[in-house]
Protein backbone atom coordinates (compact mmCIF):
# COMPACT_ATOMS: atom_id res chain seq x y z
CA UNK A 1 0.00 0.00 0.00
CA UNK A 2 1.03 3.45 -0.71
CA UNK A 3 2.16 5.90 1.49
CA UNK A 4 -1.09 7.98 -0.30
CA UNK A 5 -3.22 5.14 0.40
CA UNK A 6 -2.11 4.80 4.04
CA UNK A 7 -3.02 8.55 4.65
CA UNK A 8 -6.43 8.10 2.90
CA UNK A 9 -6.92 5.11 5.19
CA UNK A 10 -6.13 7.13 8.19
CA UNK A 11 -8.42 10.02 7.47
CA UNK A 12 -11.56 7.42 7.18
CA UNK A 13 -10.70 6.23 10.39
CA UNK A 14 -10.41 9.08 12.29
CA UNK A 15 -13.65 10.20 10.73
CA UNK A 16 -15.44 7.22 11.29
CA UNK A 17 -14.65 7.19 14.82
CA UNK A 18 -17.63 8.68 17.49
CA UNK A 19 -16.99 12.23 18.62
CA UNK A 20 -15.73 12.39 22.16
CA UNK A 21 -18.06 14.56 24.32
CA UNK A 22 -16.69 15.83 27.30
CA UNK A 23 -18.33 15.11 30.25
CA UNK A 24 -19.93 17.99 32.15
CA UNK A 25 -20.68 17.99 35.63
CA UNK A 26 -24.16 19.75 36.62
CA UNK A 27 -23.51 23.06 39.09
CA UNK A 28 -25.15 22.25 42.65
CA UNK A 29 -28.29 24.41 42.73
CA UNK A 30 -27.80 27.77 44.67
CA UNK A 31 -30.70 26.89 46.84
CA UNK A 32 -29.18 23.72 47.94
CA UNK A 33 -26.21 25.04 49.02
CA UNK A 34 -28.07 27.31 50.81
CA UNK A 35 -29.88 25.15 52.22
CA UNK A 36 -26.92 22.34 52.97
CA UNK A 37 -25.41 25.68 55.37
CA UNK A 38 -28.86 26.79 56.80
CA UNK A 39 -29.47 22.94 58.23
CA UNK A 40 -25.66 22.61 59.27
CA UNK A 41 -26.42 25.83 61.71
CA UNK A 42 -30.04 24.93 62.73
CA UNK A 43 -27.93 21.13 63.85
CA UNK A 44 -24.93 22.93 65.75
CA UNK A 45 -27.01 25.87 67.50
CA UNK A 46 -26.91 23.69 70.54
CA UNK A 47 -23.13 23.04 70.51
CA UNK A 48 -22.86 27.21 70.73
CA UNK A 49 -24.97 27.51 73.76
CA UNK A 50 -22.87 24.84 75.27
CA UNK A 51 -20.00 26.52 74.23
CA UNK A 52 -21.18 29.57 75.55
CA UNK A 53 -22.65 28.15 79.06
CA UNK A 54 -19.14 26.80 80.12
CA UNK A 55 -16.94 29.86 78.99
CA UNK A 56 -19.51 32.23 81.08
CA UNK A 57 -18.53 30.22 84.03
CA UNK A 58 -15.21 31.51 84.35
CA UNK A 59 -16.45 34.93 83.64
CA UNK A 60 -17.47 38.31 85.77
CA UNK A 61 -21.13 37.99 86.00
CA UNK A 62 -21.48 41.80 83.77
CA UNK A 63 -20.63 39.19 81.25
CA UNK A 64 -23.89 38.05 79.76
CA UNK A 65 -24.14 34.31 78.27
CA UNK A 66 -26.99 35.62 75.62
CA UNK A 67 -24.21 37.70 74.15
CA UNK A 68 -21.94 35.17 73.96
CA UNK A 69 -24.63 32.93 71.97
CA UNK A 70 -25.04 35.82 69.88
CA UNK A 71 -21.91 35.89 68.76
CA UNK A 72 -20.76 32.24 68.57
CA UNK A 73 -23.91 31.68 66.03
CA UNK A 74 -22.34 34.50 63.82
CA UNK A 75 -19.26 32.47 63.97
CA UNK A 76 -20.83 29.18 63.27
CA UNK A 77 -22.62 30.63 60.25
CA UNK A 78 -19.29 31.89 59.09
CA UNK A 79 -17.97 28.16 59.47
CA UNK A 80 -21.31 26.73 57.64
CA UNK A 81 -20.36 29.05 54.73
CA UNK A 82 -16.69 27.93 54.61
CA UNK A 83 -16.66 24.42 55.73
CA UNK A 84 -15.63 22.13 52.65
CA UNK A 85 -17.32 18.36 53.30
CA UNK A 86 -14.46 17.19 50.84
CA UNK A 87 -11.68 17.50 53.32
CA UNK A 88 -12.98 14.62 55.72
CA UNK A 89 -12.58 17.33 58.75
CA UNK A 90 -16.08 16.52 60.95
CA UNK A 91 -18.32 19.89 60.65
CA UNK A 92 -17.89 20.01 64.46
CA UNK A 93 -14.52 19.71 64.98
CA UNK A 94 -14.14 22.46 62.44
CA UNK A 95 -16.66 24.59 63.63
CA UNK A 96 -15.23 24.57 67.00
CA UNK A 97 -12.48 26.93 66.54
CA UNK A 98 -14.48 29.22 64.59
CA UNK A 99 -17.70 29.75 67.42
CA UNK A 100 -14.80 29.92 69.97
CA UNK A 101 -12.56 32.72 68.03
CA UNK A 102 -15.61 34.66 67.81
CA UNK A 103 -16.87 34.78 71.19
CA UNK A 104 -13.28 35.22 72.67
CA UNK A 105 -13.15 38.21 69.93
CA UNK A 106 -15.67 40.00 71.39
CA UNK A 107 -14.54 39.86 74.78
CA UNK A 108 -11.59 41.24 74.04
CA UNK A 109 -13.55 44.36 72.38
CA UNK A 110 -15.52 44.37 75.72
CA UNK A 111 -12.00 45.36 77.03
CA UNK A 112 -14.23 44.21 80.41
CA UNK A 113 -10.96 43.52 82.64
CA UNK A 114 -9.46 46.45 84.65
CA UNK A 115 -5.99 47.48 83.72
CA UNK A 116 -4.73 46.58 86.95
CA UNK A 117 -6.22 42.51 86.65
CA UNK A 118 -3.68 42.84 83.43
CA UNK A 119 -1.00 44.36 84.98
CA UNK A 120 -0.87 41.74 87.31
CA UNK A 121 -1.31 39.32 85.34
CA UNK A 122 1.82 40.63 83.33
CA UNK A 123 3.91 40.58 86.93
CA UNK A 124 2.99 37.34 87.30
CA UNK A 125 4.42 36.11 84.00
CA UNK A 126 7.49 38.13 84.13
CA UNK A 127 7.99 36.97 87.87
CA UNK A 128 8.12 33.24 86.12
CA UNK A 129 10.16 34.09 83.34
CA UNK A 130 13.02 35.91 85.28
CA UNK A 131 13.10 32.94 87.82
CA UNK A 132 13.14 30.37 85.35
CA UNK A 133 15.98 32.31 83.37
CA UNK A 134 17.67 32.41 86.65
CA UNK A 135 17.16 29.01 88.27
CA UNK A 136 17.30 26.93 85.27
CA UNK A 137 13.97 24.93 86.17
CA UNK A 138 10.31 25.88 87.12
CA UNK A 139 9.97 28.17 90.04
CA UNK A 140 7.91 26.74 93.25
CA UNK A 141 4.87 28.91 94.28
CA UNK A 142 6.87 30.30 97.03
CA UNK A 143 9.87 31.87 94.51
CA UNK A 144 7.44 33.32 92.57
CA UNK A 145 5.77 35.26 95.49
CA UNK A 146 8.75 36.25 96.57
CA UNK A 147 10.41 37.75 93.44
CA UNK A 148 6.82 39.28 93.40
CA UNK A 149 7.51 40.74 96.86
CA UNK A 150 3.81 39.29 98.25
CA UNK A 151 2.65 37.04 101.17
CA UNK A 152 1.60 33.96 100.07
CA UNK A 153 -1.74 34.99 100.70
CA UNK A 154 -1.62 37.85 98.48
CA UNK A 155 -0.11 35.97 95.83
CA UNK A 156 -2.92 32.90 96.12
CA UNK A 157 -5.10 36.36 96.17
CA UNK A 158 -4.03 37.23 92.85
CA UNK A 159 -4.19 34.06 90.91
CA UNK A 160 -8.00 33.83 92.18
CA UNK A 161 -8.06 37.45 90.49
CA UNK A 162 -6.34 36.13 87.39
CA UNK A 163 -7.83 33.33 86.57
CA UNK A 164 -10.90 35.30 84.89
CA UNK A 165 -8.78 36.67 82.48
CA UNK A 166 -7.50 33.10 81.20
CA UNK A 167 -10.10 32.39 78.39
CA UNK A 168 -8.47 30.26 76.33
CA UNK A 169 -8.97 26.72 75.96
CA UNK A 170 -5.89 23.94 75.75
CA UNK A 171 -6.54 20.87 74.14
CA UNK A 172 -4.29 17.41 74.52
CA UNK A 173 -2.14 17.60 71.77
CA UNK A 174 -2.15 13.91 70.81
CA UNK A 175 -6.14 13.86 71.52
CA UNK A 176 -7.88 12.60 68.51
CA UNK A 177 -11.15 13.14 66.93
CA UNK A 178 -14.12 10.78 65.27
CA UNK A 179 -11.80 10.38 61.94
CA UNK A 180 -8.96 9.65 63.86
CA UNK A 181 -6.88 13.05 63.00
CA UNK A 182 -5.68 14.81 65.89
CA UNK A 183 -7.73 17.03 67.10
CA UNK A 184 -5.36 20.25 66.48
CA UNK A 185 -4.70 19.73 63.37
CA UNK A 186 -8.73 19.22 63.05
CA UNK A 187 -8.54 22.86 63.99
CA UNK A 188 -6.61 24.17 61.21
CA UNK A 189 -8.45 26.47 58.61
CA UNK A 190 -8.14 24.73 55.54
CA UNK A 191 -7.88 28.13 53.49
CA UNK A 192 -4.65 28.77 55.25
CA UNK A 193 -1.55 28.77 53.51
CA UNK A 194 1.57 26.71 54.02
CA UNK A 195 3.31 28.90 55.97
CA UNK A 196 0.58 29.41 58.45
CA UNK A 197 0.06 25.81 58.59
CA UNK A 198 3.82 25.42 59.00
CA UNK A 199 3.71 27.97 61.91
CA UNK A 200 1.27 26.25 63.74
CA UNK A 201 2.58 22.71 63.67
CA UNK A 202 6.26 24.78 65.18
CA UNK A 203 3.68 26.32 67.46
CA UNK A 204 2.50 22.92 68.36
CA UNK A 205 5.72 21.11 69.19
CA UNK A 206 6.65 24.03 71.47
CA UNK A 207 3.33 24.15 73.33
CA UNK A 208 3.78 20.02 73.77
CA UNK A 209 7.56 20.59 75.05
CA UNK A 210 6.09 23.70 77.66
CA UNK A 211 3.24 21.55 78.81
CA UNK A 212 5.59 18.16 79.68
CA UNK A 213 7.80 20.83 81.60
CA UNK A 214 5.17 21.29 83.98
CA UNK A 215 5.09 20.15 87.28
CA UNK A 216 3.11 17.01 87.35
CA UNK A 217 -0.59 18.08 89.59
CA UNK A 218 -0.49 21.62 87.38
CA UNK A 219 -0.01 18.68 83.89
CA UNK A 220 -2.86 17.08 85.60
CA UNK A 221 -5.26 19.46 86.37
CA UNK A 222 -4.77 20.98 82.48
CA UNK A 223 -5.53 17.65 81.16
CA UNK A 224 -9.11 17.13 83.46
CA UNK A 225 -9.98 20.33 82.84
CA UNK A 226 -9.72 20.61 79.25
CA UNK A 227 -8.95 17.24 77.95
CA UNK A 228 -11.50 15.46 80.43
CA UNK A 229 -13.78 18.36 80.84
CA UNK A 230 -14.24 18.45 84.67
CA UNK A 231 -15.84 20.96 86.44
CA UNK A 232 -12.88 22.69 89.01
CA UNK A 233 -15.28 21.03 91.93
CA UNK A 234 -14.91 18.07 90.22
CA UNK A 235 -11.23 17.76 89.71
CA UNK A 236 -10.47 18.88 93.57
CA UNK A 237 -11.99 15.93 94.16
CA UNK A 238 -9.77 13.45 91.58
CA UNK A 239 -6.57 14.93 93.37
CA UNK A 240 -7.78 16.11 96.89
CA UNK A 241 -7.61 19.71 97.44
CA UNK A 242 -10.38 22.38 97.27
CA UNK A 243 -11.88 24.16 94.22
CA UNK A 244 -10.22 27.24 94.73
CA UNK A 245 -6.72 25.68 94.78
CA UNK A 246 -7.31 23.92 91.83
CA UNK A 247 -8.30 27.45 90.09
CA UNK A 248 -5.25 28.75 91.61
CA UNK A 249 -2.98 26.07 89.74
CA UNK A 250 -4.78 26.33 86.71
CA UNK A 251 -3.61 30.00 86.37
CA UNK A 252 -0.50 28.93 87.87
CA UNK A 253 0.54 26.41 84.77
CA UNK A 254 -1.47 29.17 82.19
CA UNK A 255 1.07 31.73 83.42
CA UNK A 256 4.03 29.12 83.24
CA UNK A 257 3.52 28.00 79.53
CA UNK A 258 3.12 32.02 78.72
CA UNK A 259 6.59 32.56 80.32
CA UNK A 260 7.81 29.22 78.46
CA UNK A 261 6.48 30.01 75.31
CA UNK A 262 7.59 33.28 74.91
CA UNK A 263 11.32 32.10 75.89
CA UNK A 264 10.76 29.29 73.06
CA UNK A 265 9.71 31.75 70.68
CA UNK A 266 12.21 34.37 71.41
CA UNK A 267 15.08 31.93 70.52
CA UNK A 268 14.06 30.94 67.41
CA UNK A 269 13.63 34.68 66.24
CA UNK A 270 17.88 34.96 67.89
Amino acid sequence: MSAEQQSSVGKRNRQSRPAVVPRVTAPVPAATVETDRNQLVINHVGLVKAMAHRLAQRLPSQVEMNELISVGVVGLIDAADRYKPALGVPFDAFARRRVQGAMLDALRELDWAPRSLRRMRRDLDQAIAKLRHTLKREPTEDEVAGELSMSRAEYDKSLDQIRTLDLGAIRQLDATGEDGSPLFELCLDPDEGPDAQLHRTELRTLLASAIRELPEREREILALYYEEELTMAEIGKVIGVCESRVSQLRSLALSRLRASMRESLGDLRR
